[in-house]
């Protein structure tokens, strides 16, 4: 059995994206995951399963798709592939509550940098399949312009470490 990561897109509390973690727990214990656990209401799961990753990215999907009504997109890292990401974090100086890491399904393409318009001085690097932003000021005064994140999901440092913590543990279990 692998262990996995799994963070949804655009899922929250409340408004349109809103989804209940007993529902998205629910939804993986009914596709068939075991050992499943969220984290926070922004749609953080952990689980394991024998399939390989890109399977366990359909059957959640499609899970969510029934349990919703509504298509739910899904970035899913192995435990050891999300630990390799957070370690690559080339911005450790910086607060992790203000800095991201943006889930990607494939590697960000090559020019991603350059088309970035990061007018509060926004540091930026690019990983395997990650994009990591070190906002400074804060995201909520930040103004960049990073087209290359619209197909993906961010998670701050905080949460990413939080979720290594948890797929090891279930990892090891």
């Amino acid at each position: 059995m692998t262990a996995y990561v799994a963070m949804l897109r655009a899922v929250n509390v409340g408004g349109t994206g809103a989804l209940a973690m007993a529902e998205l727990r629910r939804s993986c214990e009914a596709a068939g995951f075991a050992a499943v656990r969220t984290y926070n209401a922004s749609g953080n799961v952990v689980f394991t399963s024998p399939l390989d990753a890109a399977a366990a990215k359909r059957r959640l999907e499609e899970a969510l798709q029934e349990s919703t009504g509504r298509q739910v997109r899904v970035a899913v890292r192995t435990a050891d592939e999300l630990a390799a990401a957070l370690a690559a974090n080339p911005f450790a100086d910086a607060p992790p509550s203000t800095t991201v890491m943006v889930f990607l399904d494939a590697p960000p393409p090559t020019d991603t940098l350059e088309h970035a318009l990061a007018p509060g001085g926004e540091r930026l690097a690019l990983g395997v399949r990650e994009i990591y932003v070190a906002y400074g000021a804060g995201m909520g005064r930040s103004r960049l312009k990073l087209s290359a994140a619209a197909e993906g999901t961010a998670r701050n440092v905080n949460t990413v470490a939080k979720l290594v913590a948890m797929a090891a543990e279930i990892a090891a279990a």
